[in-house]
């Protein structure tokens, strides 16, 4: 798949072939389905509690005797029909966490890629080098490569430049910037471009095989 390689200024520098294994493998939906939902159970942090009958106040006596009142049979003011009484079937501290073989979570990657390439999602720029930290210069930049599409930063290492990126898009609204071996199938799909420097690439090819 050949693609434009852009510069700072939306200009075309170059063509060059995508990596087919990455941006021309086949879209297997099914897969891209299990690790978005691995994703997102993951995230759970799965500390809901409520309290059963034995670990609510109170309760320690029989509240009448068994016969005779005309009232219902009752042991203890603990029971889950009682106000302050203990629940039923209701959420306790759980994982939520679900597992997937490496293999199928880069095949997972690999189709995301493919899918947003086959849509014209992807754009290259040669270098995404900004003079210094600041809002303006990647709002300018990002209107230049993807106008105002919402977009994903893939960046090839933690250096001084991703700390650069990183500042100059903190306070940009449709914008997230993410390391190259952090790229996952939510973010994938959940912006419409995916803005890849060309040392990203590498990063990527070396990541995902």
């Amino acid at each position: 798949m050949k693609i434009d390689v852009l510069d700072l200024k939306g200009e075309k520098v170059r063509e060059m072939d995508l990596p087919a294994k990455l941006f021309e493998a086949p879209v297997n939906i099914d897969l891209m389905h299990q690790a978005y939902t691995r994703q997102m159970a993951n995230a759970r942090l799965g500390t809901h509690q409520t309290k059963v009958r034995s670990e609510v106040r109170g309760g320690g006596r029989k509240p009448w005797k068994q016969k005779g009142t005309g009232r219902a049979r009752q042991g203890s003011t603990n029971a889950a029909q009682w106000v302050g009484g203990g629940r039923i079937h209701t959420p306790h501290p759980r994982s939520y966490e679900q597992r997937m073989p490496k293999k199928m979570r880069q095949a997972a990657l690999r189709s995301a890629l493919s899918a947003k390439a086959a849509e014209a999602g992807i754009v290259v720029v040669d270098e995404l080098d900004l003079k210094e930290a600041k809002t303006r210069f990647m709002v300018e930049a990002l209107g230049n490569l993807v106008g105002i599409s919402t977009v994903l930063v893939l960046m090839p290492a933690k250096d001084q430049n991703y700390d650069t990126v990183m500042r100059s898009a903190d306070n940009i609204e449709n914008a997230k910037v993410l390391l190259a071996s952090y790229l996952n199938v939510r973010d994938i799909l959940n912006f419409d471009k995916v803005v890849l420097p060309l040392k990203t690439i590498d990063a990527l090819v070396a990541h995902l095989g």
